[in-house]
């Protein structure tokens, strides 16, 4: 082991996030510092260390004396000092800016001028917590999933002043670690969420303006469009404050007409329906036979389904990769390890480039939303002359 590799990873936060992520890293043989804020949190992330360890050794996935041997290599502070020797630090507090910021200006006192200094975020501005440092060449981001000792994918995201080495590094860690990395630029939502929760904000505005019932939409999408779970299922899983959360931030980014929050999205969390968690969301789950929240159709559109979400998604998958933002095979490991969707770039290939842009060039004639202009790639393959081969050599 190099230098580097040897000194300990310091965690900082342990809630959910944080405590798994520091379960990542002690798997993986790295002695790990754990800091929160007060006792009663350190306390906290030790229970969820606990608790996630016994049940892999319940499931035979964990020894019980590797279980020991994880648990022993983490340590556990209060006092953001104690990340004096670590070589990388990653931040996983409460995903609020502010208190963000406020420990990454703390951290450039403590650390050595080597250490990478990490983020875990799912949406915030990466730039702007480096800009909170003298350095802001080693400062990077990473969305690990939850939980993160069992999910396999990570987005890293490099910002503007990002060394290459320092993300290249981090890769290369989480990879010995058994993650999966995807790279991408420093854009609200990243990949995966930007992807995910425009889909789910689309659909929440057709059911809200009448397109179709919540149960028509959600059975198109699986039986229709080959996913998992329907959309408001989904966000019921999810939790309604946490889609709506996201939506924000990237409604505040771009100020597109086509990503504002959905005002039933907005109007449900205002009630309390957050979903699963609150007993009530899209769907009732507290037993009761509650109405749908959104209105009946006055002329149902359900035949349309699944294409008035997936084209649009489609179009800005591509968008992604005509920007440089993130490659087509970044993306459908995103979207196929993070959400469990079928892989984006695979479903243009079935559905074929030319019906794609046919279909999205409707939609965009009939809402007349800038983003809904089939990007240029689109138009490209839709119009080359062998689209399927175009496509292929995207994709190689």
């Amino acid at each position: 082991m190099d230098e580097q590799a040897k000194q300990p990873v310091a965690v900082i936060g342990l809630g959910t996030m944080g405590a798994g992520i520091a379960e990542v890293y002690a798997r993986g043989g790295h002695r790990v510092i754990g800091i929160d804020r007060d006792e009663a949190a350190v306390s906290r992330g030790r229970t969820i260390i606990a608790r996630s360890t016994d049940r892999a050794v319940e499931r035979g996935k964990l020894s019980s004396d590797d279980r020991d041997a994880l648990v022993d290599r983490i340590e556990w502070h209060t006092d953001l000092a104690a990340a004096v020797d670590a070589g990388l630090v990653v931040e996983a507090a409460f995903e609020d800016i502010t208190v963000k910021r406020d420990i990454f200006t703390r951290l450039t006192d403590v650390v050595g001028p080597e250490t990478v200094l990490a983020t875990n975020t799912s949406s915030l501005s990466v730039t702007e917590l480096a800009a909170a440092t003298t350095d802001p060449s080693r400062v990077v981001g990473v969305h690990f999933f939850n939980p993160a000792p069992v999910q396999q994918l990570v987005e890293i995201i490099s910002t503007v002043h990002t060394d290459p080495a320092v993300r290249d590094r981090l890769a290369e860690t989480l990879h010995q670690l058994g993650k999966t990395t995807i790279g991408c630029g420093d854009r609200a939502g990243f990949v995966v969420n930007r992807l995910l929760i425009g889909y789910l904000n689309r659909a929440i505005t057709l059911y809200g303006n009448g397109y179709a019932r919540r149960d028509e939409i959600d059975h198109a999408m699986v039986e229709g469009a080959g996913y998992p779970m329907g959309p408001f299922a989904l966000c019921d899983l999810v939790g309604l404050e946490v889609t709506l959360a996201v939506v924000e931030r990237i409604w505040d980014e771009t100020r597109d007409r086509a990503d504002a929050p959905a005002p039933l999205l907005r109007q449900l969390v205002a009630a309390g329906h957050h979903g699963r968690k609150s007993g009530r969301g899209f769907h009732p789950h507290d037993g009761s036979d509650a109405a749908e929240p959104g209105p009946e159709p006055l002329r149902n559109r359900r035949d349309e389904f699944p294409d008035l979400l997936v084209l649009p998604y489609l179009n800005e998958a591509l968008r992604m990769v005509e920007q440089g933002y993130a490659s087509s095979a970044d993306i459908d490991t995103g979207m196929s390890l993070g959400c469990r969707m079928p892989k984006p770039f695979d479903q243009l290939a079935e559905l074929g480039p030319a019906a794609v842009l046919a279909g999205q060039r409707a939609i965009h004639a009939e809402t007349g939303e800038a983003s809904h202009l089939p990007c240029r790639l689109l138009v490209e393959l839709g119009e080359a002359a062998e689209p399927t081969a175009a496509l292929a050599e995207l994709r190689s």
